[in-house]
C-alpha cells in the first residue's frame, strides 16, 4: 500500500521527564498547535489524546 504522506516531511520527536512533569500537557499543546488535533485534551478531565494511545 502506498504512503499518503511523504517521509520527507515526517518528524519524530521524544519528551522524556519525570512523571508528573507535564508530558502529556505538552504533547496535547503540539498536536492542537500543529492542527493534528481541533481541541484541546486535557489530563484531569480524561480527554487527552495520548492517554488512550
Amino acid at each position: 500500500m502506498p504512503r499518503k504522506v511523504t517521509l520527507e516531511n515526517t518528524r519524530n520527536i521524544g519528551i522524556m521527564a519525570h512523571i508528573d512533569a507535564g508530558k502529556t500537557t505538552t504533547t496535547e499543546r503540539i498536536l492542537y498547535y500543529t492542527g493534528v488535533n481541533y481541541k484541546l485534551g486535557e489530563t484531569h478531565e480524561g480527554t487527552a489524546t495520548m492517554d488512550w494511545m
